[in-house]
């Protein structure tokens, strides 16, 4: 259905997805009861937790509609979920994280016919709540907006926002789902933010709706090794080759060296040969390949200003030829802004004016 600037006729969804998350999981819940919206259904979907996450959901009632499954992954979570839903707008809430009480309002508020997506920023905190003092993406990092097919055809990627910073159309949903679930185990939110681009426009919020908890499993900064960036690897060829399969059934062609010109995906394949070679999934792959591609991919296929875009080169040199002693605190610095030392965000802070300015 179309959708007008400030409706209060559209119902939206709220999905919380949950697994072994209770401590977590009443704040989540709450964030999604709570909001101003009045037309609202919040669903929570627990896969196959054995913490104490049914009781939490018990608590709760007839407030939320509760759905209970064996332990399946997030693309099955995403798909029981938007089977139990009936939202004109979806959410996929994940139950770590939480939305602020204005949320929705704002979504709805912004929403146009033939709208795919609305995403916004999230406040980075963590376990206990605290905050760290940024957002996920990054202030000042493009979230993607309009049609964003040419830009992804082109490099690979588009801004986008985590999982739970995300309000879905259900129309395209509904031409999307159901997600293979073998497939898209993990990442399941790849999968969601690649296919969406093609069925509508997305508009972005720069401003925060809610928190992204930085702990445990989901804290790069506690497994920085080639396993963890294998994964990512393998993750970007799936996402390559659903965006060929997608591309082409809308008549577009998808460059060969799509992969060389995306920052992130070269990022995660120097950190992955320089933390474990023998182990690195790409077997043609060098350090002086990939600094090449690296170097050409922030030059000629990022939307960072020359100053940013020499400090990612730099990355990829210090990263690629200086000892291991210093280049895996590098590749830490960048995936994992809390493990940063204090000296370096003192150093950053005073630097990013600089680096923002054209």
């Amino acid at each position: 259905m179309p959708y007008s600037s400030l409706s209060k006729s559209c119902l939206v969804s709220i999905i919380v997805n949950n697994y072994n998350y209770a401590h977590f999981l009443q704040e989540s819940v709450d964030s999604a009861c709570n909001q101003t919206y009045p037309n609202l259904e919040v669903i929570v979907v627990d896969d196959g937790s054995v913490d104490t996450s049914r009781d939490v959901i018990a608590s709760y009632g007839d407030r939320i509609h509760s759905v209970y499954k064996e332990n399946g992954g997030q693309a099955s979570a995403f798909n029981t979920g938007f089977a139990a839903s009936k939202g004109d707008i979806v959410i996929f809430l994940d139950a770590d994280d939480y939305l602020f009480p204005e949320a929705v309002e704002k979504i709805v508020s912004v929403w146009q016919p033939n709208t795919a997506k609305v995403h916004f920023l999230l406040n980075g905190i963590d376990g206990d709540g605290n905050s760290l003092g940024y957002t996920y993406p990054a202030r000042g990092e493009y979230l993607g907006r309009g049609n964003v097919v040419p830009k992804l055809l082109e490099r690979g990627v588009y801004g986008v926002a985590p999982t739970s910073g995300n309000a879905l159309s259900r129309e395209a949903l509904e031409k999307i789902f159901p997600i293979e679930e073998d497939k898209y185990r993990i990442a399941a939110d790849g999968y969601l933010a690649t296919t969406i681009a093609f069925y509508g426009n997305i508009i972005a919020l720069e401003h925060p709706l809610g928190a992204y908890r930085i702990h445990g499993n989901n804290n790069w900064g506690t497994s920085m090794d080639g396993k963890r960036f294998r994964s990512f690897i393998n993750h970007d060829l799936k996402k390559y080759d659903l965006l060929v399969e997608q591309a082409t059934a809308f008549g577009h062609h998808v460059p060969d060296d799509l992969l060389f010109r995306t920052n992130t995906h070269l990022w995660a394949r120097m950190a992955s040969i320089r933390l474990d070679p023998q182990n690195h999934p790409i077997a043609d792959d060098t350090v002086s390949k990939l600094i090449y591609h690296g170097v050409d991919s922030a030059w000629n296929y990022s939307d960072l200003n020359w100053k940013k875009r020499v400090v990612v080169i730099a990355w990829f040199f210090v990263v690629g030829l200086l000892p291991i002693s210093i280049s895996k605190p590098a590749i830490g610095w960048l995936f994992a802004q809390e493990s940063r030392p204090e000296w370096v965000d003192w150093v950053l802070n005073r630097l990013r004016p600089l680096l923002n300015r054209s």
